[in-house]
């Protein structure tokens, strides 16, 4: 790709959000963007396709419909180029499949003029008021802006970084089922959905494979996503100027205390877990079921050896330490975002917050100039749960366009709650 040409826009990194703005942009003749992957094709989450998983959200939260509901990319219209729009209708349920979200993601992929795959970024510099862009493949592509969406790395918990053995985070769950099946002890560490999945999936089969399977999570208990409708009302264009205009510490403070919001259990799938042990505890016909469900505990220490893990615990409530024995171990620890390394040439470019973390504004700007450079989920801190959330993607995509190109392409809501947050 040569240097001459200038985009109004370069994106890197094709997850859901910046693939849901290269399809919002798609029919934009007064914008030219480039979107840079540097995966072979669309990938989301493989790792956790398990049977039956599905989206917490329902399907209006795809790619575009709720920035426009005519969009050829919806998730109704792949439904029905698929022939599955009226299965999809009788199913009366909402929320897709996680591996049909994919695949309906890749459908809209195939359909952009304006994605470029297997295009490793290496390298943004700053030259002549514009970005450039350079990959492995030396190409360069020179932008007035950019849209990062390199999204989230699976977290690790320090005592098990660098750790010997075959121990492995929750995304890589589907690839590395078949070799835990064989564990004489499985052991999930973490909380969320993941987790839950996870255990209940393995729980299905703890009578077939014989192992001895264990949960431990550092939470209070098993927390159940908050979903009902005026906690649903935070995902709003009224709650983000209401989270953006508190104190940098208070927003520190709730975001720890607003992880339910976004990372708790579906309720159903918490009643299930329980419904499968009561099952399999009567089963067993009082023997009961090799498993254990811990919390308050946070993982201390964890050393390997002889083809196992020595995890140590702490018992936050009752401020005793223990220790866990396993085989098998699945760190469903959940996901945060580092800064990439090819932005440090333009590191002075980018406003950054008391913390560290980048400073993302109200139009989810972090550069200098307040619209230069624009950053897709990582702003959990300045934006609180709507940062995550698939629902909101549209609305902040809107919010982008509405900055690239000047002038309103796409509605932008400015209210739509009911409540008062503030005062």
């Amino acid at each position: 790709m040569s240097a001459d040409k200038t985009y109004d826009f370069v994106g890197i990194g094709l997850g859901p959000f910046n693939l849901g703005l290269a399809c919002l942009t798609e029919p934009i003749a007064e914008l030219d963007g480039v979107f840079l992957e540097s995966k072979p094709d669309f990938e989301w989450h493989a790792g956790m396709f398990l049977d039956g998983a599905h989206l917490q959200t329902p399907f209006m939260s795809d790619l575009v419909t709720l920035a426009d509901p005519t969009s050829p990319y919806s998730f109704l219209n792949y439904l029905k180029e698929k022939g599955r729009l009226y299965s999809f209708y009788i199913r009366e349920n909402f929320y897709p499949l996680r591996v049909e979200y994919d695949d309906y993601c890749r459908w809209a992929a195939s359909k952009l003029s304006s994605v470029r795959f297997g295009a490793t970024v290496t390298e943004v510099t700053y030259e002549d008021e514009l970005y450039v862009v350079r990959t492995a493949a030396g190409d360069a592509y020179r932008a007035r802006h950019l849209v990062l969406g390199t999204g989230t790395v699976p977290f690790v918990p320090e005592p098990c970084r660098g750790l010997a053995g075959d121990l492995f985070h929750n995304a890589q769950y589907m690839h590395r089922k078949a070799e835990l099946l064989t564990k004489k002890s499985i052991t999930i560490v973490g909380s969320g959905q993941s987790a839950a999945e996870i255990y209940h999936e393995l729980l299905s089969g703890i009578d077939t494979h014989g192992y001895q399977l264990n949960w431990v999570t550092r939470s209070p208990r098993f927390f159940p996503l908050e979903y009902t409708k005026l906690t649903l009302e935070m995902t709003s264009p009224d709650y983000i100027d209401y989270f953006r205009a508190l104190p940098e510490q208070t927003r520190y403070r709730l975001e720890k205390q607003q992880k339910g919001l976004f990372k708790g259990i579906n309720s159903d799938l918490i009643d299930a877990i329980f419904d499968l042990l009561y099952q399999k505890n009567v089963e067993s016909g009082g023997r009961g079921v090799p498993t254990r469900l811990l919390t308050n505990s946070s993982l201390t220490s964890a050393r390997y050896e002889d083809g196992g893990y020595t995890l140590g615990f702490h018992q936050d409530e009752q401020d005793k330490d223990f220790e866990i024995r396993t085989e098998g171990l699945v760190l469903a620890t959940g996901y945060h975002y580092e800064p990439p390394a090819f932005l440090d040439p333009v590191r002075d470019r980018l406003r950054f917050d008391g913390h560290g973390r980048f400073d993302v504004a109200r139009n989810y700007a972090i550069d200098v100039t307040g619209r230069g450079v624009f950053l897709q989920n990582a702003g959990v801190h300045t934006h609180s749960v709507t940062s995550p959330d698939l629902g909101m993607g549209a609305y902040r995509n809107s919010c982008i366009i509405r900055e690239l190109l000047g002038s309103e392409y796409y509605p932008v809501e400015k209210s739509i709650a009911f409540q008062e947050f503030s005062v």
